[in-house]
């Protein structure tokens, strides 16, 4: 089982010292966000490189850590045309320099019609679906080109909010350069997360052939009020999650969330105690 983190989860660090630290704690793979991981990177629209990104994913493969995912969160409808078409290019400087750093896959989530990603209910409006496919057709064409994968990840808050909408995403654009990054929590709220093992299991008939990478935390209910924890935690259905894993995505990488250094081997262990019978 390939179990890895967040870079930044640990801090931020020189990447020689972050990836170090990660490696220590048994793990083999990461989430890497440049501005939030790397200590003294301060990284605007045409910094990247083929230096700094060799140099960035040798610090990393020293230590046996597999960059899964460059994390470039822009917000791919942001509501300024011109903030918007800065975000896409910064995303497509990831994807021509992704294999520099030992990486081909470029993930984001899929917007809200707020500058700030906050939610907003025009997020679920036909009008915001139509400017992110407008987005996400531009990324996939430019990962064409260059070898790589755009990954998308939905969110219940967000444009692609449900399995049915991911769904209708992969087939209006047409491409298998377009892949998904799965985060269950993220797909449940208030409304569904009594049915959250029909939302994973929608997931994986849907489009379990795309999941490219997983994301692993935990969710409690306080009075009113749907808050997300780290993995062994609260009441996600890990026994199913882990056993359709197993049984359709062999060897993903299930990234942390919600986690620190100090934390990290509890939910590590907690993990493995449910897959124990693989």
């Amino acid at each position: 089982m390939r179990i890895g983190v967040r870079a930044h989860d640990f801090g931020r660090l020189p990447a020689g010292e972050l990836a170090g630290r990660i490696a220590a704690k048994g793990l083999c793979c990461v989430q890497l966000a440049l501005s939030k991981a790397i200590a003294g990177l301060d990284l605007h629209p045409g910094n990247l490189n083929p230096g700094m990104a060799y140099e960035i994913g040798q610090a990393f493969q020293l230590h046996g850590i597999q960059i899964a995912v460059l994390g470039c969160y822009i917000n791919p409808i942001h509501p300024d045309p011109d903030t918007r078409s800065v975000l896409l290019g910064l995303f497509k400087e990831h994807i021509r320099y992704a294999h520099d750093f030992g990486c081909g896959l470029v993930a984001l989530e899929t917007g809200s019609v707020h500058a700030d990603y906050s939610f907003h209910p025009d997020n679920h409006s036909e009008r915001a679906f139509q400017m992110f496919l407008t987005a996400i057709a531009s990324l996939v064409a430019e990962a064409e080109k260059f070898g790589v994968i755009v990954g998308i990840e939905g969110v219940t808050t967000h444009v692609v909010s449900t399995p049915a909408k991911m769904r209708r995403v992969i087939d209006a654009i047409g491409s298998n350069n377009l892949q998904v990054v799965f985060d269950p929590v993220n797909l449940l709220s208030m409304e569904n997360y009594q049915n959250q093992d029909r939302v994973m299991q929608d997931t994986f008939d849907l489009y379990g052939d795309r999941i490219a990478v997983v994301h692993a935390k935990d969710f409690i209910i306080r009075g009113e009020t749907f808050t997300a924890v780290r993995t062994g935690r609260g009441r996600l259905n890990y026994g199913l999650l882990l056993d359709l894993i197993h049984k359709r995505k062999p060897y993903v990488s299930i990234l942390l969330e919600e986690v620190s250094e100090e934390t990290v081997e509890e939910c590590t262990r907690y993990i493995h105690s449910i897959a124990r019978n693989w």
